[in-house]
């Protein structure tokens, strides 16, 4: 693509074009999507297409949120969910709501993961370890991890 003196596309589609392209391809933050469009216009120009958008209903980080959260859910822990929409922009408080709902299932999705990676309870300290440094990387919490690695069962629990 060519481009003008200052480094910046000189033709091709608009900025709104290129970002309706982006957002009908996947969800983006505004962050995100932002910086994706920063290199074919200025800050302003950026900013008010962004405006447009949202108040278009395309573009909106509650719907990002969402859909990271769809889409990490079940290989990942709160932690490191909530540590993705923070990288993106989301609003702490959209943020809060994801978490309540995530941790009410986290020892579910927990003990799924671990089931498809291990299977088995450790034999001895080594194996615990790497059990337990699996979990922690996929972003599952301390308290979770040593429910998963106990060995208990809430629908046995149910059962007596």
């Amino acid at each position: 693509m060519k481009t003008s003196d200052d480094g910046k596309p000189a033709s091709g589609p608009s900025l709104k074009a290129r970002a309706v392209g982006y957002l009908s391809r996947r969800e983006h933050s505004r962050l995100e999507l932002g910086r994706k469009l920063a290199r074919f216009g200025e800050e302003d120009e950026v900013r008010a297409v962004l405006d447009s958008l949202e108040k278009e209903g395309w573009l909106s980080t509650q719907r990002y949120a969402q859909s990271v959260v769809h889409r990490l859910a079940a290989k990942q822990g709160t932690l490191r969910i909530m540590h993705e929409l923070r990288q993106h922009g989301v609003a702490d408080t959209q943020i809060a709501e994801l978490r309540d709902t995530l941790e009410t299932t986290e020892l579910a999705r927990a003990r799924e993961v671990w089931r498809k990676r291990f299977g088995t309870l450790p034999a001895d300290a080594g194996q615990r370890a790497k059990q337990v440094r699996f979990l922690m990387s996929r972003g599952f919490g301390q308290a979770t991890i040593r429910q998963v690695l106990r060995g208990v069962d809430l629908d046995d629990l149910d059962q007596d």
